[in-house]
């Protein structure tokens, strides 16, 4: 470990960053992680360590999405930026999720170009990809989620605007920083958190019985541990600088109902209460999702969605996050 930390992460109590900042310091790097209060370093460094990585090399900033204070200080010192912070607010209102997410991608961008950081990889998702619709739903790194959009939820608004403003910002204020941005599809995968939030929320509700039917969707899945290893890569690669990538396991897309078949099928008794009809509505369109950038350029090799259903499940029994969603 160094003296100085060298890599920041933003928003450290979050599922996909504690399994970031677990696979940075298992490498042996220094990390330093923002989190809005310092009361939750604790809950942090415990997510890391059920991980098996040594907490010894990780430090703490406090700073927020929606407030300047605090950002200067922790990208002091820094060259390699890891923006994964983003709000995951349920509301009716779009501005309540759209703003802290542009604002926030923005104050990262802004203050790791101060800093005179070398690369931002940013955390957006597939809904900044393929949520307007198009005659054959085919998608690739050149599709983009049109903000104007009729009828676009908050969230897939919310990441559409941020990773624009995040394109614009680089291009037009970030003097010589660089820019490479993630795309995951929903993300599931063993958890390092001691509570079942954003997406295994869905997963609680199916093994739990609370949930009695799946909505009727189709969408791709993205193992939390494979978008950890494209954030690494993408930052690591010198030719990712100015790309997206796609990340989702190998295979076709899959519906709700699809991934209850996989825990009824795998998990025996522990899924004997996940629902086996979905709600009234239409048969979702076909969807393709193409991870083929990331294959070839990160040289990820995403794994199997059944291996990332399972696992997400079985990582739930066994921190006791079965019947809570806290």
């Amino acid at each position: 470990m160094t003296d100085s930390p060298t890599i920041l992460v933003t928003g450290g109590t979050g599922y996909l960053a504690t399994r970031l900042l677990a696979d940075l310091l298992a490498g042996g790097a220094d990390v330093r992680t923002t989190v809005r209060s310092a009361d939750r370093a604790d809950e942090v460094r415990a997510a890391v360590r059920r991980a098996g990585a040594d907490d010894a090399g990780l430090s703490f900033a406090t700073a927020s999405l929606t407030d300047d204070d605090g950002w200067a200080a922790a990208l002091a010192g820094i060259s390699d930026v890891y923006h994964v912070a983003s709000p995951m607010i349920q509301t009716a209102d779009p501005a309540e999720v759209v703003v802290p997410a542009r604002d926030g991608a923005l104050r990262a961008l802004r203050a790791a170009r101060d800093a005179g950081a070398r690369r931002v990889v940013l955390t957006s998702s597939f809904a900044a990809v393929g949520y307007s619709p198009k005659p054959v739903r085919d998608y690739d790194e050149s599709d983009w989620t049109d903000p104007a959009t009729p009828g676009l939820p908050a969230y897939p608004l919310s990441k559409a605007v941020a990773e624009r403003a995040a394109w614009d910002f680089v291009e037009q204020e970030g003097g010589g920083l660089e820019l490479a941005v993630i795309n995951p599809t929903w993300i599931a995968g063993p958890t390092l958190t001691a509570s079942a939030r954003s997406s295994l929320a869905l997963f609680t509700g199916m093994l739990d019985g609370t949930i009695p039917a799946v909505p009727r969707q189709r969408f791709g899945i993205a193992d939390v541990r494979d978008v950890s290893a494209a954030h690494r890569a993408a930052m690591d690669t010198p030719a990712a600088a100015g790309k997206r990538y796609l990340v989702l396991a190998d295979g076709p897309t899959m519906t709700f109902l699809d991934v209850a078949n996989v825990l009824r099928a795998e998990l025996g008794d522990l899924a004997a209460r996940v629902p086996t009809t979905e709600l009234p509505g239409d048969e979702p369109a076909p969807l393709t999702i193409r991870n083929d950038r990331a294959k070839a350029e990160l040289g990820l090799h995403p794994r199997p969605a059944v291996e990332t259903i399972v696992e997400t499940a079985t990582s739930l029994r066994d921190l006791g996050l079965l019947g809570r969603s806290d």
